[in-house]
């Protein structure tokens, strides 16, 4: 036998043995070796996703028969469970975890010498390599709207996608977010907030059409990572067009809107009036829900406030999709725009930061002379004083509050918490007498038995509510601002009047006294709003405050039956 054709033999005896294959040099015996050309992820990859499908493509088709469980591992350790599948059109091998890869892991992928091609050839050696996770996930469409496969869909439309995560708007765009009837593509406007993306046709869709929508892995997170696969549906429309929302009042993100405005909105076509209710057409400032009346007029819903809107806020009105045109189609998705209202009357409110904390505060001493007094939902507090310097107590009690002082060991950090307290009320001192804005009202006097409407008002030397009460109006503005600039001492004397009354929607937690000195709050007197004291502040017997006491320097003293409330 010639010397070569018996290499040839025994190259094919030793493969056949083997299991293995000879590479090129002896192709025609043997045929090529099966190798894997590449891997998701790379080898050595770091900061791969947690929620990460492992894959493998080899050069070539491989025996199906042989890509099943034992042929491939991922191991950090011990080995993860998972789903194996092979993909004959593509060469690809995939495996998906049955849970999160850990966070900030190395792992080893590994296929076998067991992986082998139609030909009986098998890898020459384990195949091997790692990579690191990090802390994200990746993102994927969870939801879309239509949903997968939806028929009978409205032809003005607005398709959306929704994701696990939230998303970089930058990357949402028409290029990744696609909508195409068979090969022609729809144009359109592609948006996305709260992660949501949507698109809008330019035009209304075709009556009875199959329509087809994709994100492409173009998407990313705020991250920077992309989707791992693009994900694509297709529904039919209908020849219905839903009902729309064409204009409102006031118009998306208008602000200095004034508060007794009512909040409207204007439909395409005829609605159904009993479909337009206070649960269809809602208002919320938050998560509150703004009380009013709905009507319905014209093609136009209504919606009026029971009270005035409150000055300086951003408001959020509704439109349900539970809203249907006299056909009972409903609106296609929640209509949604924000406005916002006029800044509130009267200056910048004074920040009082953690301060705002204590119904009293004072430098040297609080202290409860005689009787029964209460503090009513906010804590009492003495700094730089000690807690020796805390007297009365009882009788006086703090309900659903507590008392802090310097020295006080539990709870631990209390002396930081009160010093830090002190600074945001000196800070707050300062702000409300240097506040210029809009220009201070100089008064004098006495101002028993006037009316003020928001401000600020200027005393040059003391100021004094005697011969009657004083009455801060607030015009319907609930947010209005007063600041009393006082220079000396701030008396409201009890007996023809002295107390202050609160009108026109004003409240107690927006006004504020500054006094140059110290404080006296008359006998049997109704006090509102928040002293700011340098020295100090005394609460006569029988007199009652919805507001705080707030001493810089000097002491707090109530006398007997007296009763502050959080304002």
């Amino acid at each position: 036998m010639r010397p070569r054709k018996l290499l040839t033999l025994l190259s094919l005896l030793i493969a056949v043995l083997l299991g293995g294959c000879k590479k090129d040099t002896f192709q025609e015996v043997t045929g090529t070796c099966p190798e894997v050309l590449s891997t998701i992820p790379l080898r050595g990859a770091v900061g791969v996703p947690l929620d990460q499908i492992v894959r493998a493509t080899f050069k070539g088709k491989m025996n199906p028969a042989t890509m099943t469980d034992g042929v491939f591992t991922l191991e950090a350790s011990p080995a993860l469970p998972g789903t194996l599948t092979y993909d004959d059109a593509t060469s690809t091998l995939s495996f998906r975890p049955d849970s999160l890869l850990a966070e900030n892991t190395t792992y080893r992928a590994t296929i076998k010498r067991t992986a082998k091609d139609p030909m009986g050839n098998a890898l020459q050696e384990d195949y091997v390599w790692t990579f690191s996770t990090g802390t994200v996930l990746s993102p994927m469409v969870v939801c879309s709207d239509p949903p997968v496969d939806a028929v009978n869909v409205i032809v003005n439309k607005v398709v959306k996608a929704c994701f696990n995560m939230p998303m970089d708007a930058a990357t949402l765009n028409n290029s990744t977010f696609l909508l195409s009837q068979g090969n022609i593509p729809v144009s359109g406007t592609v948006t996305y907030a709260n992660a949501v993306t949507y698109f809008t046709p330019d035009n209304q869709l075709l009556n009875n059409t199959v329509y087809t929508a994709t994100v492409t892995r173009g998407a990313q997170s705020t991250t920077g990572v992309p989707l791992q696969n693009a994900f694509s549906w297709s529904f039919t429309t209908s020849s219905i067009a839903a009902p729309t929302v064409v204009s409102t009042t006031p118009a998306a993100n208008e602000a200095g809107v004034e508060l007794n405005v009512p909040v409207t909105a204007t439909f395409s076509v005829p609605m159904d009036e009993l479909t337009i209710l206070s649960t269809t057409f809602l208002v919320m400032q938050g998560a509150n829900t703004v009380n009013g009346l709905v009507t319905y007029a014209g093609n136009t819903a209504t919606f009026t406030p029971d009270v005035p809107l409150l000055s300086g806020v951003t408001y959020m009105a509704t439109i349900t999709t539970g809203a249907m045109d006299m056909n009972g189609t409903p609106l296609d998705n929640d209509y949604e725009w924000n406005f916002s209202t006029r800044a509130p009357l009267g200056p910048t409110v004074v920040d009082l930061n953690t301060v705002a904390r204590f119904a009293i505060i004072a430098g040297v001493g609080v202290r409860n002379d005689a009787g029964f007094s209460e503090i009513h939902d906010l804590d009492v507090g003495i700094y730089p004083g000690f807690r020796v310097s805390v007297v009365g107590f009882p009788p006086a009690v703090v309900i659903n509050g507590a008392i802090y002082a310097a020295d006080d060991l539990i709870p631990a950090g209390t002396a930081v918490m009160l010093q830090q307290a002190q600074l945001d009320l000196v800070a707050a001192y300062d702000f409300a007498a240097g506040a210029t804005t809009p220009a201070p009202q100089t008064v004098s006097g006495d101002l028993g038995g006037t009316t003020l409407a928001p401000g600020i008002y200027k005393s040059t030397s003391s100021m004094l509510i005697q011969s009657g009460n004083l009455t801060l109006d607030a015009q319907g503005d609930a947010n209005a601002v007063w600041i009393f600039q006082v220079a000396s001492a701030f008396t409201t004397v009890g007996g023809a009047g002295g107390s202050v009354i609160l009108a026109g929607g004003a409240q107690a937690k927006n006004v504020f006294w500054q006094t140059g000195s110290s404080a006296t709050i008359g006998d049997f007197t109704v006090f509102k709003g928040n002293v700011l004291a340098l020295q100090s502040i005394t609460m006569n017997s029988g007199a009652v405050a919805e507001g705080r006491m707030l001493a810089r320097n000097g002491s707090v003293v109530m006398t007997s039956g007296n009763t502050i409330t959080k304002p």
